[in-house]
């Protein structure tokens, strides 16, 4: 049977202990699956901490995966999910030298119709901060790149399920075990 490769978030709740990310990476890279985006923090769970990974595999692999995942032992509970069940984001900046900002009319439309935020401004550059789909920040990073870019950086995709996750009622059973 032949699946179709998908963009599937997989989302970790563990442990917060030294090594647990390089294992996990591991599992990726022995089945020779590139990790697209990967972004830790802290989760909803005191003392639990959440990675969500950006990957594309079929859905199989998927499931395979998040079996491996969970027979670490510091993983407390992984799920998949394809991109219909979630509401993601990611965030950015942009680093531009300030007289454009003065000089160039075109950036300050570009600024107001991408819905970006100046962080800050000073004589020598400003800052703009935009949050939302990839697409839109490929978008403005092309938009932008014209005028000179002097540093670019990307966050990885946050996300959350469309469902609910039974992860807290089910943290406080395992806990009271």
């Amino acid at each position: 049977m032949n699946e179709d490769i998908k963009s599937f978030t997989i989302s970790i709740y563990t442990e917060n202990n030294i090594g647990l990310l390089n294992r996990i990476s591991a599992i990726f890279q022995r089945r020779h699956i590139n990790i697209e985006s990967l972004t830790t923090s802290q989760s909803e769970i005191d003392g639990v901490n959440r990675f969500v990974i950006v990957v594309d595999m079929t859905e199989s692999n998927a499931c395979k995966i998040v079996k491996q995942i969970e027979k670490q032992v510091e993983t407390i509970r992984a799920y998949y999910h394809t991109e219909d069940e979630t509401i993601f984001t990611e965030s950015c900046m942009f680093k531009i030298k300030s007289d454009l900002l003065f000089n160039e009319p075109q950036i300050q439309n570009i600024i107001k119709e991408s819905n970006t935020t100046i962080v800050t401004v000073n004589k020598e550059f400003f800052v703009l901060e935009k949050s939302g789909r990839r697409n839109e920040i490929e978008s403005l990073r092309r938009d932008l790149n014209v005028f000179g870019i002097m540093q670019f950086v990307r966050s990885g995709r946050i996300a959350v399920t469309k469902e609910q996750m039974k992860i807290s009622e089910m943290l406080t059973a395992f806990n009271n075990q």
